[in-house]
Parts: structure tokens; sequence; C-alpha cells
């Protein structure tokens, strides 16, 4: 008993020490979040706060809606398409896929002017046998195609129209990041939506279009976008047209965050060159080059991994003419700096043959300023006008630089497109390369044209196909 009594007193008396130490310390500490207390709450007062310096999307939305437009494209030939015309990307996703035609899909435009010019994507109306535009007061107009360019994914259609609603292009270049900006098109196959983001990031490289002379430097925004978005208008607070909205980041199609937009001023470019010239006008550096990266900087003895460095300067070009020279670091292309490929191919993509450029390089350590007058992919500053040419079913177009070397030829004609007529009949397919119609060159337009039209009975046709393989063909005229 005596012993349970000590335990007693012991654990009382530690007990009030306890308690006067608290209330010592009490009167001096601070109160924690995780201790209940008491504390008289003053109501706030909405009208008498300070306003919040939040954007007003109101004016360009209702600008925005009205010259966005609803485009269904129909298709009646075999191609390799991604899902949903590249609607989304998808890391690691499955491989293009084979479908069978005919079928139709949606996209999204946006009128640029009062006579009805529609810019979009390429991938939306491309190969289209029939495009239907509707507006956003529920007209529906047939349009026809100006022009396409795969390499920026950008297409220009029209219908006809007068006195249209339309967005002015705003210069993309001038976008911040953290920007507020405004999704608008037709995602679901719904009318015109708007969605509200910030510039996430801008000259972003995702790989999607492919080709060796694909230009990407997307904008990348969180403004949700979904299928049946592409084409349509990314604008500014005050309704400017800075980029238009090509694809999302996704694993399952639908939107997760993540938006890439082309820049304003890659597309106004390549509507221009349709309207003026009926082709894009496209200047080319003349250069082989890498990144520099932290530890490429360290080889140069630079401080910062900055620019572009040049590894080969091609013989005759813009930048062999300008004097660019191998072992040049590339620090800034007119007012803008370059660190990536995706700034310098989208820098050039703004500028045409016949151009000066202001060049800021590194050589040797030392800043040297150059002047450059671009070129075209011919090496020439002349206008490139369109070579197309369309007979039989049949749309042929010339080789370009790269592929006339790449196949050895000087000079030929490549069926891009086929449709049902006297040449798919005699089993040419679409690749097929001309080189000579009964023995004789055809080097330029005009003499494929005369060589396919001014003719009458059986002609031979003499070419090959990208493979190498040689062919002839007997068909009848």
């Amino acid at each position: 008993m005596k012993r349970i009594a000590l335990v007693l007193l012991i654990a009382i008396t530690g007990g009030v020490i306890a308690l006067g130490l608290y209330q010592v310390v009490a009167k001096k500490a601070p109160v924690y979040a995780d201790i209940p207390v008491a504390v008289p709450v003053q109501p706030v007062s909405l009208t008498s706060s300070a306003p919040m310096n939040l954007p007003d999307f109101e004016a360009a939305a209702d600008l925005s809606v009205h010259a966005v437009v609803h485009i269904k494209s129909q298709f009646q030939r075999k191609s390799l398409v991604y899902d949903d015309f590249f609607e989304f990307f998808n890391f690691g996703g499955p491989s293009p896929r084979e479908r069978i035609f005919p079928y139709e899909a949606m996209g999204s435009g946006v009128i640029i002017s009062p006579e009805g010019y529609i810019v979009t994507n390429n991938h939306v109306v491309q190969d289209a046998s029939e495009i239907t535009v509707t507006l956003n007061d529920r007209r529906v107009f047939e349009a026809s195609v100006i022009g396409t360019d795969p390499s920026t994914d950008i297409a220009l259609v029209k219908i006809d129209q007068k006195d249209l609603p339309f967005l002015t292009f705003g210069n993309s270049d001038d976008l911040k990041i953290g920007e507020w900006v405004l999704a608008v098109g037709n995602p679901f196959n719904l009318t015109s939506t708007v969605t509200a983001g910030i510039v996430s990031a801008k000259a972003r490289n995702i790989n999607i279009l492919g080709s060796q002379g694909a230009i990407e430097s997307f904008i990348q925004t969180d403004a949700a976008i979904n299928p049946g978005n592409s084409g349509g208008a990314l604008v500014n607070t005050r309704g400017e047209l800075v980029g238009i909205n090509a694809a999302i980041a996704s694993g399952t199609g639908y939107y997760q965050g993540y938006s890439f937009a082309i820049p304003a001023n890659i597309a106004r470019k390549v509507v221009d060159d349709f309207m003026k010239y009926g082709k894009i006008q496209r200047a080319y550096l003349g250069i082989y080059y890498r990144e520099v990266d932290d530890q490429f900087a360290k080889e140069l003895d630079m401080k910062f991994p900055r620019g572009i460095y040049v590894e080969e300067v091609i013989e005759g070009g813009s930048a062999s003419s300008g004097g660019l020279q191998k072992g040049d670091v590339i620090l800034q292309m007119g007012k803008v700096p370059v660190n990536s490929k995706s700034e310098l191919t989208e820098f050039m993509g703004q500028h045409s043959p016949g151009e000066t450029i202001l060049v800021k390089v590194q050589r040797k350590g030392d800043l040297v300023d150059l002047t450059i007058k671009l070129h075209s992919e011919e090496n020439t500053m002349a206008v490139v006008r369109d070579d197309k040419v369309v007979v039989h079913g049949a749309t042929f177009e010339p080789l370009t630089v790269s592929e006339k070397e790449k196949l050895g030829l000087d000079f030929g004609f490549r069926i891009t497109r086929l449709e049902p007529g006297k040449l798919m009949s005699a089993g040419i397919k679409e690749g097929f390369i001309l080189i000579a119609v009964d023995r004789e060159p055809v080097r330029s337009a005009s003499a494929l044209k005369n060589a396919l039209t001014n003719r009458r009975g059986g002609v031979l046709l003499e070419g090959l196909y990208p493979n190498g393989l040689k062919a002839f063909y007997g068909i009848g005229l």
C-alpha cells in the first residue's frame, strides 16, 4: 500500500508542476494551428474590398465566335491517317492505320477576311473531295481549297460570300509566357465553344508533322481543346488571332492539360504566299547545325549553353553568301534569340527568298554581326510559282532539290494525287515520277501539260518510283 501511495503522490506532483509550467509558457508562446482557439471573425464586405485585376474575355470571345467556322470534310480514297486528324498525339502510342473510305471528318476554321478566306489546318482539308463550311449563324457554304502546306499544317480555303466577320492577325512573337489566351473552335461537333488558359510555353517541337522540312514551333497552352477544335482560333484578350489550334497531348484522345497551336506569324506567311503566288515562298539558310547543350558548351569554352552551332555551311547557299562559317554559334536572328531548332525554323518560316536578315554569331569568342540575303531551296531569290499540273485525274508536282539529289535526276514530275482517270486505268500508282513522254523529256510544267493534252492516240510514259524502280506505261489519249 505504501508503494502505491508513493506512485500516486509522484504522479500528482508531476501533474501540478506540468500545469504550472504550461500556464507560464502559454503567456509567451505562440498559438499553433492544431490548438483550437476562439478567434473573432470580422465579416468581409465584397462591395468594399479592392477590385481584383482579372482579364476581361467578353469582347474577345464575342468577336471570335462569329469569325470561327465549323468545317466538314468528305474523303473518298484510301490514305494513312492518324485518328481524328492529328487531333492528339500519343507518346508511345499507336502508329497510323489505314482506313477504308469514304468517310467524313470535322474541324474548325478562322475567317481572316470579309471576302470569305478561311485559314485552317492542312490535316483537316488535305485530299478532301468536298468541304462544307458552317458559319456561327448556321448558314452553310461549299468551300474550295486555295492551298495546303503539310510542312506547317496550314491550309487556306474560301467560300463565295462577302461582308463576313473576321479576325485580324496578331504578332505571335509578342506572346509572353503566362499571358491569357482563348481557344475558340467546334469540339465534338458542337457550335463555337470558348475556353480560356495561359501560354504555357513557346517554340515547342512535338514531332507530329513528320516531314523532313516540317516547321514545328508550337505555342503550348492549357486552354482546353478537343477533337473538332483543329483549325480553330487561339486569340489574345484583345481579340487578335495569335495561333491556329492543331493538337493536344493525350493518351485517350481527349484533353488532358496540354494544347498546341501554330503561331500566327507562321500562318500569316503561308496565307499571304497562297494569296499572292499560289505557292509557298520558303527561304533556306543553307547550313547543317546542332543545338548547344551544357556539355557541348563546355567543349566550346562557352560560359552558358546557348545558341545554334553551325556544323557545315552549304556552298552557294544563303549562309555561305552571307559570310556564316563552320564553327560559328548563332545567338540571334533579327531581334529574336535563337537557342533551339524550333526557334530557328520558326524564324525562317516567316521569311521569303530575297529578304535580308541580320544574324548575330559568336566566332572564336568574339561577337560578329552578319547581313544575310536569303535564297530558296534552288539557291535563287526569284519568286517560286506554282508548277502543279492536273491532267487526266493526276496531280503532278516538280521534284524538289533534295528529291532530285536523292534520285540522281535533273528534272521530273511526281504524282502527288491520283483520281480515277486514264492514268489510274493504265496501272500508274501515286508517287510515280514522270521523266519522259514518247522519249521526249518533260523538263517543265508547260512541256508536261502539252505532252499529255495536245496529243491523240497512244503515248508512252517513262519514269520511276521513289524506290528507284523504273516503269513504262502505254496509255490512249
